[in-house]
């Protein structure tokens, strides 16, 4: 009957003693598949080494290291590094999306996610057309090394995808903008209703 009042997200998230457990499962594997599966090769057994052994903070270091966006990950991604998952063969496989998703939460929780404006900026400007998950975080990389970066989005609202695609009770659109604060932090500029093919 809750259901009915409101779309919020309805996968809870992870305690950190359950995800600890987890990744601890992802200790018995000689040899991970998972990473050669995830779409942008997470090191999983690396950060869920960390997990189990209580330093959350570098594992975000090493989770963030390969992804800009591990709070939408978490959420949204299908997950085919649990497919790969070497005890899927004698049992079920380690959740390593809810570990991801508890671990990126952690670090918001705890301040860790902070803005990463360059040390120098370039003269180049770079324009990305589109701000779904990809133009998001091509702008965000590029921004990072100094470029000056803008986002051009058709619609009304920045987030692609991510926004219009993407139900809330999937992705509270909350956590995307918490995101794009950060982004625009570190000198992305966001530019709304722009349909690049008819500029002139």
């Amino acid at each position: 009957s809750l259901r009915v009042r409101h779309w919020n997200e309805y996968v809870q998230p992870m305690p950190a003693p359950q995800a600890r457990r987890q990744a601890n499962r992802c200790m018995d594997c000689g040899t991970p598949c998972c990473h050669s599966f995830c779409p942008v090769h997470n090191l999983i057994p690396e950060w869920n080494a960390l997990v189990f052994s209580n330093d959350w903070r570098t594992a975000y270091v090493q989770l963030d290291s390969t992804n800009n966006f591990p709070e939408l990950t978490g959420r949204i991604c299908p997950a085919p590094c649990e497919a790969a998952c070497t005890l899927t063969l004698g049992d079920r496989p380690v959740t390593i999306k809810a570990v991801e998703r508890t671990l990126a939460d952690y670090a918001w929780a705890n301040g860790w996610v902070k803005p990463k404006p360059p040390a120098k900026t370039r003269s180049q400007s770079v324009v990305i057309v589109g701000s779904g998950p990809a133009g998001l975080a091509c702008a965000q990389q590029l921004a990072r090394v100094g470029y000056l970066v803008t986002v051009l989005e058709k619609a009304d609202r920045i987030g692609g995808l991510l926004r219009y695609g993407i139900p809330d009770f999937r992705l509270d659109k909350r956590i995307l903008d918490r995101r794009l604060e950060q982004m625009h932090a570190e000198g992305v500029v966001f530019m709304t209703q722009v349909d690049a093919g008819t500029c002139r």
